[in-house]
């Protein structure tokens, strides 16, 4: 008899395991991302690259990473109420040193804690230049927005298919080395995954339907894979340009897939504050917690002074795009890549919040900030 029920309270042990892995690989209910949202402040902050890089490559290579520069740039953060920033990691990285990746990601970790910023990872980036490559990044193009940005997994990669197996060990190993750290906000497994960027890299983009395919196909593999390592932090793609639709209507099926596949749910809107307030509206009716993780571009009509106030009133997650002004040159609207701003200087910045001395663009914007996020 002791023998029978020692062998069934294994078998007990054995099934309650396997429900708990699975019940962590599977998308999180709505009471526990609303559980975690209601612990968290009111999050405000940036998408946020050094102003010495020009991308995420050049941020994070040990020859170009600069600890100092993101210690000064997380201190002026700080005093204006920020508490997190979205930041984009890069397969090529991991592919390249991830024991020295993994490291620089903690060293980057230990500067924003000790001042009060939880990061949201971003994975994957389907926008600008298809063709990454590491070392020296090249210098910025005079007078256009984001001039060598760069996606990930490139065109080759993507169309690629014996190279998801090491796609695969870069989201488990960087997920996998974080995921029960709670310095980390979230994790943003890929940005825009439908954009097919025919107005900067038309010749070296994949088809767009290629792309589209490869990418639905392989959207929601990657929300696996990074489930399969078990983190403690929420998962998340944000949907993007769905302004003309502010009801929700008609979403294609990737924006479909990183709706149903999100713990958390995530939005980009960089038009006028009632297109905002739309979309807001309509996120909310999927019961989970709503973070904008890209808005502000002031020459179209989307600036703090607007959105932020709506944001605190909703409690709307509200991430900018842009920090400070530096090599990726995003103060230029985005049509410098038609007409590059060489010879004259917009009349407004599109995105960014400070100078490169850090000294703001617009004062009340700042003051604004701290306003709203207590810290006056």
């Amino acid at each position: 008899m002791k023998k029978a029920k020692l062998l069934f309270a294994r078998i007990l042990i054995a099934v309650l395991s396997t429900s708990v892995a699975l019940a962590q690989r599977t998308r999180w209910p709505e009471q526990k991302a609303n559980s975690w949202y209601a612990q968290q402040p009111w999050l405000v902050g940036s998408n946020y690259v050094p102003k010495s890089a020009i991308n995420q490559l050049e941020m994070w290579q040990e020859a170009t990473f600069n600890p100092a520069e993101i210690e000064t740039e997380f201190t002026w953060a700080e005093a204006m109420g920020m508490n997190t920033m979205r930041v984009f990691l890069h397969d090529l990285l991991w592919q390249q040193d991830a024991a020295g990746f993994q490291k620089r990601i903690d060293q980057f970790l230990m500067i924003a804690a000790r001042h009060n910023i939880r990061p949201l990872f971003v994975l994957f980036d389907s926008v600008w230049d298809p063709l990454p490559h590491l070392g020296p990044q090249h210098p910025p193009i005079p007078g256009v927005h984001n001039s060598g940005w760069v996606q990930s997994p490139g065109a080759t990669a993507l169309a690629d298919p014996t190279q998801y197996p090491r796609l695969k060990a870069y989201v488990q190993g960087v997920v996998g080395a974080f995921a029960e750290d709670n310095r980390i906000l979230a994790w943003d497994v890929w940005n825009e995954p439908g954009s097919n960027n025919a107005g900067s890299y038309p010749k070296e983009e994949l088809k767009p339907q290629d792309k589209i395919a490869r990418v639905t196909s392989l959207l929601p593999q990657v929300f696996e894979w990074a489930r399969q390592a078990n983190p403690t932090q929420p998962l998340t793609s944000g949907v993007c340009c769905v302004e003309t639709s502010p009801d929700g209507a008609n979403l294609d099926e990737l924006q479909k897939i990183q709706l149903r596949e999100s713990d958390i749910t995530t939005f980009h809107n960089y038009s006028w504050p009632e297109s905002f307030k739309q979309e807001v509206m309509w996120m909310k009716k999927y019961n989970r917690p709503v973070i904008c993780t890209e808005f502000m571009a002031r020459s179209v009509g989307s600036t703090f002074d607007t959105i932020l106030p709506i944001a605190k009133q909703e409690r709307v997650g509200a991430i900018n795009w842009g920090f400070v002004a530096g090599k990726t040159q995003t103060y230029l609207p985005w049509d410098s890549w038609q007409r590059p701003y060489v010879l004259e200087r917009p009349p407004v910045w599109h995105h960014e919040v400070l100078h490169p001395d850090g000294t703001p663009y617009r004062k009340a914007e700042v003051d604004l900030m701290r306003q709203l996020t207590g810290k006056q």
